[in-house]
């Protein structure tokens, strides 16, 4: 595994190359990561892999906004790059009454467990479950999931996502990079 000594979009060069490194040496051949925008996701451009985007839901910084542009969608689309854009699997229904009731859900647990190995590898686990439930990647399978702390990508893993209903059989097979720290 590979360490960084700072999280953020620093680390994106070194963890795209680290990404399409592994999953070229272990014969996987869909990356899944994270980019609003899509600037994360176009690292992948021409790597040989299937790339999925998962970007955040609409309306996640402001009502009825949508951080990706149409222009984006469509040069996605015409270069072969899935995208996804729907409720964060981490960050559904149950959050509008766990902050309501100022309680806590099952969902925030585990994504304040992940966060123990940075807000990376959260996102990384949530956009392979995502991507898995949407029909963009095979199911069965082990996949690359790139996630960052912020902008940009600062963490890799290798992960054999289960579906929503059935996260606990999800299995992160390895770590490929992360930051040292976790940011929070």
């Amino acid at each position: 595994m590979q360490t960084w000594t700072q999280v953020g979009p620093i680390n994106t060069a070194a963890t795209v190359d680290a990404a399409v490194a592994r999953a070229k040496e272990v014969g996987i051949k869909h990356v899944v990561v994270a980019s609003n925008t899509g600037d994360t996701a176009r690292w992948f451009l021409d790597r040989g892999l299937e790339v999925v985007c998962v970007t955040h839901q609409v309306g996640f910084r402001s009502p009825g906004m949508d951080e990706m542009s149409a222009e984006t969608r469509q040069e996605f689309v015409a270069k072969g790059i899935k995208v996804h854009t729907g409720t964060h699997l981490f960050r559904g229904i149950t959050r509008a009454f766990s902050n309501a009731h100022q309680g806590f859900d099952a969902a925030r647990v585990v994504a304040d467990t992940l966060y123990l190995f940075g807000q990376g590898t959260k996102v990384a686990v949530e956009i392979a479950v995502m991507a898995l439930d949407a029909g963009l990647i095979p199911y069965g399978e082990d996949v690359i999931a790139v996630g960052g702390t912020g902008r940009g990508a600062d963490t890799a893993i290798v992960i054999r996502p289960a579906h929503s209903g059935e996260f606990l059989k999800t299995q992160i097979r390895e770590i490929i990079c992360k930051p040292w720290v976790t940011g929070k």
